[in-house]
């Protein structure tokens, strides 16, 4: 498959989300190659974007975010899932897309084993549906986090859909709605899916977490 060129990510997010549906994120290991197509997406504003890690500025964590574009931001959330962005626009602005759903194209029984817990089989379409299940399936972790997505040379790449093109099926409907589980500027319509597609994850709005009270 063709890299996606570095300018592709050079943009806001808004911009760069609805165009990486239908390409494809790959990750080579030692155990070996697993490609997803990507199907559902988030972007985040940085800064501006109340929902965004980067809404409080720098820090350990969220560094990846305020480099250049084309590399991954991982992070680690409760207590038990990685998820990865990809960096847009660069010159510290933070903007980034989450990579929320898709469809296992190579490697699937690399991402069946990796996504098998116990002797329940795993069905095709949740090998890669929510942005936790992607990442197990991929082998993402913080060891990737900052990772160059379009370096020749690096284990976690993202590719045009079909080597003889870097245009995605007009075929496919792109749809838009409010971002999943954020708890500020959740009516903010930019998560963006494949109309139709089985891998999209189901939409969850933010659930308030309910404090435990203490009796004196």
């Amino acid at each position: 498959m063709t890299l996606i060129p570095r300018d592709f990510f050079a943009r806001h997010s808004v911009q760069v989300a609805p165009e990486l549906l239908g390409c494809v994120i790959e990750h080579q290991t030692a155990a070996g190659l697993v490609a997803v197509e990507l199907t559902e997406v988030e972007a985040y504003a940085g800064a501006s974007d109340p929902a965004s890690h980067a809404y409080r500025g720098k820090t350990a964590r969220n560094a990846v975010m305020f480099g250049p574009p084309g590399h991954a931001y991982v992070y680690f959330t409760y207590g038990m899932h990685f998820c990865v962005n990809l960096v847009c626009l660069g010159n510290g602005s933070a903007s980034a897309v989450l990579l929320r759903a898709g469809r296992v194209i190579e490697g699937e029984e690399l991402a069946r084993a990796r996504r098998t817990r116990g002797a329940t089989a795993v069905p095709f379409r949740d090998l890669a549906r929510g942005p936790a299940r992607l990442c197990q399936a991929l082998d993402i972790d913080r060891s990737q986090d900052g990772a160059d997505v379009v370096a020749t040379d690096s284990p976690l790449r993202m590719c045009w859909p079909d080597a003889r093109t870097t245009v995605r099926s007009a075929e496919k409907k792109v749809a838009s709605g409010p971002r999943v589980g954020v708890s500020s500027a959740a009516e903010v319509p930019w998560r963006f899916w494949i109309d139709g597609e089985p891998s999209v994850s189901a939409y969850r709005a933010h659930v308030p977490r309910k404090r435990k009270l203490v009796t004196p």
